[in-house]
């Protein structure tokens, strides 16, 4: 018996000795600097968004918060890059629903996997898109406009910046929920798409934001609806999808979160969720937010988050397989 309880002693210490680097680290966390890295080149809405809580992160945890970017691979490269950290708080990375729901159907191979190789820390904004048609289309309503292209002798054309991007599925969406005949025009960046809409040249699209909004307030562009549940501040008259088309479920978006690699710390993992919480629920961060075209949202807890990706992985795995697209990038 003493051999039987002095073994299940050394057990035990043994636990304890491998358990308290990884509790040490959390309680001292953090010791130095910590890198946000940024898909997106410096300037963007996102970076700029980044840029403003990495300060006041910077505040809360008295050590810098420093923003590197890293665009390019589609939105990819950072992930890929950040997925291979050492997993101890001090690189994390913002990212979008491309590299993380869209693009697991998409790719034929990802150098990371969205569901394993990360934790959420905070989704923090969804970025809303705006369905705007050209002015001379004898519609002012997303009925209109649903009816319009049901009795059309020929298919309505839509524009995107590229097959299996975000604003390309939101079309997709819509034209199969409600069985449209719409012609897909790909073009090589959001402002070429947009512009084209305003000459005449296509009929509609869903529509980033930042594109969208100088053409609308011109009234080069009528903007019909947001595709997120909520209203986007700098068009408030204009309503959500769900609301102008009495479809309560409708949501198409995409959204910022920030993420750790997977094996970080719970603690520490915890700990950066509970400031960003504080920090993006402040209203000067929400206005902020709201200016640069996008919509502030209190972030879920960390299971909710990952609930939420696994809902839009589902959404947008299942359209790209039925378009045909799976693989094909």
């Amino acid at each position: 018996m003493p051999f039987v309880t002095g073994r299940r002693a050394l057990l035990a210490l043994a636990a304890c000795a491998l358990l308290q680097p990884a509790t040490a680290t959390a309680q001292n966390y953090p010791t130095r600097p910590i890198t946000i890295v940024v898909p997106l080149a410096a300037g963007t809405g996102m970076d700029s968004l980044v840029r403003l809580y990495a300060d006041r992160l910077q505040s809360s945890l008295g050590q810098p918060v420093v923003v590197e970017n890293r665009p390019g691979a589609a939105l990819m490269l950072a992930a890929a890059a950040v997925a291979n950290a050492p997993a101890d708080g001090y690189t994390l990375v913002v990212s979008t629903s491309a590299p993380m729901a869209i693009n697991p159907s998409l790719y034929k191979k990802l150098n990371f996997n969205p569901e394993k190789d990360f934790v959420p820390i905070s989704l923090y904004v969804k970025s809303p898109f705006i369905l705007v048609v050209d002015p001379k289309l004898p519609v002012n309503s997303v009925p209109d406009l649903i009816k319009y292209a049901k009795e059309s002798k020929n298919p309505l054309t839509y524009s995107s910046p590229g097959a299996g991007t975000a604003l390309h599925l939101s079309s997709e969406y819509m034209k199969n929920r409600y069985g449209l005949a719409m012609t897909h025009v790909p073009y090589k960046s959001s402002p070429q798409a947009v512009a084209d809409i305003a000459a005449g040249h296509v009929n509609m699209a869903f529509a980033e934001a930042g594109a969208s909004l100088p053409l609308i307030k011109d009234g080069k562009l009528r903007a019909l609806a947001v595709s997120s549940q909520a209203r986007l501040p700098s068009l408030p008259d204009v309503p959500t999808f769900a609301e102008a088309a009495n479809a309560p479920d409708f949501e198409a978006v995409s959204w910022h979160v920030l993420l750790a690699p997977a094996a970080t710390p719970k603690p520490i993992v915890e700990r950066l969720h509970a400031e960003m919480k504080k920090i993006m629920g402040d209203p000067e961060m929400k206005k902020l937010a709201s200016n640069i075209g996008l919509i502030p949202i209190d972030t879920p807890s960390i299971d909710g988050i990952e609930q939420y990706f696994k809902s839009e992985r589902g959404k947008w795995g299942t359209l790209v397989r039925q378009l045909g697209l799976e693989g094909s990038m």
